[in-house]
């Protein structure tokens, strides 16, 4: 499953944030919980387990959730939850750790430690821009933050979701047209650490970085505009949850 701010799953857990943010934790508890009973697959289970977990007033209660959550996990296994598997087991250890179970606890903490970074997402990727580009031309880093005045990014952001860029498109300053490019990446890229395991678990966004230049290769055009409404929405929520650019 692609992830969408527009499933319904992923709303309610933004809304359950929301409330959280509110120091409503009650109000918070119940969407999260609503979303795991309206879940209808293993991703959304997945996203909802999470934050379902961390409501827990129980050690042993939170623990179930953790591990429950551990097991969808194992069962997508793809680059959307890679990056929550170390977070994940190291949550489970502390658990068993308050619980006295000392052995699991060190069996957990060594499952985090072990866990394989790599990244193995093969595309394709997108970068969205209001920039008009040409196939061949290249996109380097130590360019303005689209969410940050006066700050030079280090490096050059995509994705493997053509939505997504479609997204980041609509955000970018500049009055040009919005585009999605279809980009190949010429050195190593890593997590986008400002999303992987911050609002949600893992990397669902499949959101990337790199030092190293972007090639664009083609355009796309089969991707999901932001209407207005929605616009005006995202840049609220960006205004009100700015914080410190891990660059």
């Amino acid at each position: 499953m692609e992830f969408s701010q527009n499933n319904n799953i992923v709303r309610l857990c933004l809304q359950g944030i929301a409330m959280e943010k509110k120091d409503k934790p009650k109000e918070a508890s119940k969407l999260f919980l609503q979303a795991w009973n309206e879940a209808t697959n293993d991703f959304e289970k997945f996203i909802a387990a999470h934050y379902v977990a961390r409501h827990q007033k129980s050690v042993s209660d939170k623990l179930r959730w953790l591990e429950t959550d551990l097991e969808l996990a194992l069962k997508i296994n793809d680059d959307t939850v890679k990056s929550a598997f170390a977070p994940l087991y190291s949550d489970i250890a502390k658990c068993y750790e308050e619980l006295g179970n000392t052995d699991e606890a060190k069996k957990n903490y060594d499952l985090a430690a072990s866990c394989d970074d790599t990244l193995s997402d093969k595309g394709p990727f997108y970068h969205g821009t209001k920039a008009d580009l040409q196939v061949g031309d290249l996109l380097t880093a130590r360019n303005d933050s689209n969410y940050k005045s006066d700050f030079k990014m280090n490096h050059v952001y995509f994705t493997a979701l053509a939505n997504g860029a479609g997204l980041a498109a609509s955000m970018a300053k500049g009055d040009g047209n919005e585009h999605v490019y279809i980009v190949e990446p010429t050195g190593s890229f890593e997590n986008d650490p400002n999303v992987t395991n911050h609002y949600f678990p893992g990397n669902p966004t499949r959101s990337y970085r790199t030092e190293a230049p972007l090639k664009i290769i083609g355009e796309a055009t089969d991707w999901r505009k932001q209407t207005p409404e929605e616009l005006k929405k995202w840049r609220k929520d960006i205004d009100k949850n700015k914080g410190e650019i891990i660059n």
